[in-house]
């Protein structure tokens, strides 16, 4: 090898070296560990005859970019399968679970056919705090469901070791941001609040 080749190769790997030594520990997330629920409730002159719902994501995807010495460069992409959301309604019985369970898949809720994903992607992270065994932050991005597009923050704890990252947290949203009018019976004298809490504990194993 000529030594203008050996000098090329040379810088070529001095290249690569730095971008691989650049880039971010990659994460997908692991739907069997990872657990979103969403807490529904309702209100209304006889709401005491009808009940809250306890909503649960079955299915997660997503990729983490994390880097412990530069949170605020970490992004995260989530996807959950608007099929795989789930009425758990703990204490009802199979026939109420499975008539609120209707409801939520059919074109007044969720509608399932036409929008078959709901989709979150981080657009930034801010106010970072070292705490013991972690971090707190703020995580922005948008979330999209039922085909519109919102901005949402929230706060986050973050635990990373060898293996695996954890994030948990919650964020409150309305379904009339997007364009899901909350349902009502008895001529709304029972009715669901327009404002749903969601809670999250999502697990990332590390790629290699």
């Amino acid at each position: 090898m000529n030594p203008r080749s050996l000098g090329a190769s040379a810088s070529l790997l001095l290249i690569t070296a730095g971008t691989l030594a650049e880039e971010k520990p990659n994460y997908s997330v692991d739907a069997t560990h990872s657990r979103v629920e969403i807490n529904v409730y309702k209100e209304g002159v006889f709401k005491a005859f009808g009940h809250d719902h306890v909503i649960a994501a079955k299915e997660v995807s997503g990729r983490v970019q994390f880097d412990a010495e530069k949170i605020e460069q970490s992004t995260v992409s989530l996807k959950i399968p608007t099929k795989s959301i789930t009425v758990i309604d703990p204490g009802e019985s199979e026939k109420d679970r499975h008539d609120v369970q209707a409801t939520m898949e059919g074109e007044k809720v969720l509608d399932v056919a036409k929008f078959p994903e709901i989709t979150f992607v981080s657009s930034g992270v801010s106010a970072v705090k070292k705490m013991p065994g972690g971090w707190e932050l703020t995580l922005s991005g948008k979330l999209s469901l039922h085909g519109v597009g919102k901005p949402v923050s929230f706060p986050l704890r973050v635990h990373a070791d060898a293996k695996e990252l954890r994030g948990e947290g919650e964020v409150a949203i309305l379904q009339t941001d997007y364009g899901i009018t909350p349902v009502k019976v008895g001529g709304g004298s029972v009715k669901v609040k327009d404002r749903l809490k969601i809670t999250f504990n999502i697990v990332a194993a590390k790629n290699h």
